[in-house]
């Protein structure tokens, strides 16, 4: 008999990844969406990719803020992937945001808990490990943490950062088998028509809407790659009380980036540089500037090496690969 796998944000851009896998590995796999159109959407897209399996996928509509179904998803369930998070909407005070997100994390681990549910695997982010990592002489591991009071994070990542530790609190005090996924930006192939944050930094970018580059890097990764390392960890009793960082070897800068959306499109893209002074000058009384300072100063010396030696995982795309996936997968839309 198949062991049963809880995934919360099935029709998301990673969760229909790891449902995918999940059905191709044999489990069977109970997962969450917010709406019919949710679970109409998945149905159609697992189809139109193979699986043929679909008998061994159930749905439950249902919020991570509020408690409604829970009781009744988690019923019987062996291992359980933490993955949909809140959504959020830009009014939000920055304070409301890290209190929602604590919310809907503590509240799916209580009742993990009270189902006994053998091994929690949660999707946190790489802002919560790498945000506050200047010395670029460094490598940046798991055993490292964004400082809450960072100058210049942004409301999403403190969020992300303060339910992680809420995360990690609660699993200590009650010896839950948990285990957290960091991604650093993803990217590559939607499966449907829904994408991940990081996306808007290809979308500016084609549409010109960033008009001048800041001198910025980023750390990728593939998203099959991170659902392969939810699999990974749920399966590997090493995983136990560890976080795992995701992340391609090396980094891209925003220019780069560009350059590879000009050469597939193209056309005569005006790559023109933002001079670092105009950020420092603007932060003081703007956000967005602060953020992007932010992301210009750290060290991107990122180790993915822990999956690799604990959990046997790899990265299977370079970072232009990455990025290239990512374009075609636009291109569809």
């Amino acid at each position: 008999m198949s062991k049963t796998v809880l995934v919360t944000g099935g029709n998301g851009f990673l969760g229909s990844h790891i449902v995918l896998q999940l059905l191709q590995a044999g489990y069977t796999v109970r997962t969450s969406v917010r709406s019919a159109a949710g679970r109409a959407d998945l149905i159609k897209t697992l189809s139109e990719h193979g699986i043929d399996n679909l008998d061994h996928l159930t749905f439950f509509i249902a919020d991570i803020l509020a408690d409604e179904q829970w009781a009744k998803a988690f019923d019987g369930v062996n291992y359980f992937l933490s993955v949909a998070s809140p959504v959020f909407f830009q009014k939000e005070p920055a304070n409301e945001m890290t209190e929602i997100s604590k919310a809907g994390t503590l509240r799916l681990l209580r009742f993990a808990k009270a189902a006994h549910v053998e091994k929690i695997v949660m999707t946190s982010n790489y802002g919560a490990i790498g945000f506050s990592s200047f010395d670029k002489t460094k490598l940046i591991t798991e055993a490292d943490w964004t400082d809450a009071n960072q100058k210049g994070l942004s409301p999403y990542e403190k969020s992300k950062l303060l339910a992680e530790r809420a995360a990690w609190d609660y699993a200590k005090k009650h010896q839950l088998n948990f285990t957290t996924i960091n991604p650093v930006a993803m990217f590559g192939p939607s499966l449907n028509h829904h994408f991940s944050g990081s996306f808007n930094i290809i979308k500016n970018l084609q549409n010109s809407t960033m008009k001048r580059i800041p001198d910025i890097a980023l750390n990728v990764v593939d998203v099959r790659d991170v659902a392969k390392l939810h699999l990974l960890a749920m399966e590997n009793p090493a995983a136990t009380n560890q976080r795992f960082i995701a992340s391609a070897t090396g980094e891209i800068t925003f220019m780069e980036i560009a350059q590879i959306i000009k050469q597939q499109s193209n056309t005569k893209m005006k790559l023109k540089k933002l001079p670092t002074f105009a950020l420092k000058i603007a932060a003081p009384f703007n956000n967005s500037a602060q953020e992007a300072l932010l992301l210009i100063k750290l060290n991107r010396q990122v180790s993915n090496e822990k999956a690799k030696r604990l959990l046997g995982w790899h990265e299977t795309r370079n970072n232009t690969e990455i990025i290239l996936a990512s374009l075609a997968s636009l291109s569809q839309v």
